[in-house]
């Protein structure tokens, strides 16, 4: 049980994740599709700049929880995956530091040599988790030591890279209509625009995304052809999908977000919840999976690690809450003349 409960806390940790640095990845990438001035990637990046640290707190506790409740798992990613994980951690150093970096110096090329390093330290990580997340659900040829038999051009297959794209498309749109949100004038038209136009592509991708999973018989739906009243699952995610083409045409752009936020969230969970009780398939064999059973910590551990997070993570929930609330205006150009800003 207790297992169950972790597996699927640990789920939502990953859908939090993703909701929240989403749309910073998506603002970076966009830098140089949006950023026409060197105003515009100011606001684009004070837009996410009091929130950015806080949301990668998010991506510690997933990475925390897999270590602490599945240790296991842990170890089989952390090997198995270590490449692109290492790029992963690589691209996010490097972000941050663009971030801290651009505005330390007036110059057009120091900030621009910094503007492109925050563009890639968001689109490589945006990339690299789709295309992690997507051979996870595929399944990972694990031999019966759990010892990945593969490198990285093992992953970089169709699947994979499908689902590289989705995470792309996914923030980018995440990231265009918090820039609605946060901007004003033309930046906020420009983003607007693009969120429009991406719409119809990550309907597209998303359905692709779909056709493969069938394509590549994945387990990922094997619960919910069990259980079709789980299907509510994947019911949720398309409902706001449909729903945030409306709030995009009727300027409602909080309410858009928040269909996006829905939208990343339920797509992450219907696949997490499609791995039960895999933690991380086998492709070679069902039987040399790294499941819920075989991975988890004691019982001991996992009641005392419950305790703490039932204290702690509605703490951190609440302070940013708090923090979301106190930031929620819009980017200024008073907040931009202020000491400290991007």
């Amino acid at each position: 049980m207790l297992e169950t409960i972790w597996f699927l806390l640990w789920g939502v940790l990953w859908a939090i994740y993703f909701v929240l640095d989403g749309y910073d990845l998506g603002i970076g990438t966009l830098i140089p599709f949006l950023g026409k001035s060197d105003r515009d990637r100011r606001v684009m990046l004070n837009s996410m700049g009091p929130f950015w640290d806080g949301n990668e707190v998010w991506l510690i506790t997933a990475g925390g929880v897999t270590f602490a409740a599945f240790p296991k798992a842990y170890a089989v990613m952390f090997s198995g995956l270590y490449t692109p994980l290492m790029l992963l951690l690589l691209a996010l150093i490097i972000r941050g530091v663009s971030l801290e970096f651009r505005h330390q110096v007036e110059s057009r090329v120091w900030r621009g040599f910094w503007d492109w390093g925050a563009t890639i330290g968001s689109f490589l990580p945006a990339l690299l988790l789709g295309v992690a997340f997507a051979n996870i659900f595929m399944g990972l040829p694990l031999d019966e030591n759990g010892v990945f038999q593969g490198d990285l051009r093992t992953l970089l297959n169709p699947y994979g890279l499908a689902g590289g794209v989705l995470f792309v498309l996914l923030f980018v749109m995440h990231g265009a209509l918090w820039l609605t949100v946060k901007s004003e004038g033309d930046l906020q038209h420009r983003a607007a625009r693009l969120a429009r136009r991406i719409w119809p592509v990550l309907v597209a991708v998303v359905g692709l995304f779909v056709v493969l999973t069938l394509f590549y018989n994945t387990k990922l739906l094997f619960n919910y052809l069990c259980n079709p009243l789980m299907f509510i699952l994947l019911a949720v995610p398309v409902v706001a999908l449909v729903l945030l083409r409306r709030q995009i045409g009727r300027k409602d752009w909080w309410y858009a977000w928040g269909l996006s936020a829905v939208v990343i969230a339920g797509l992450t969970l219907f696949g997490v919840v499609g791995l039960y009780p895999a933690i991380l398939p086998s492709s070679i064999a069902p039987e040399y999976s790294i499941t819920v059973t075989n991975a988890a910590s004691s019982t001991l551990t996992l009641s005392i690690m419950l305790g703490v997070a039932l204290i702690f993570v509605p703490v951190v929930a609440a302070y940013q809450f708090w923090l979301y609330r106190t930031f929620s205006h819009k980017v200024t150009d008073k907040e931009l003349d202020q000491h400290g800003a991007y």
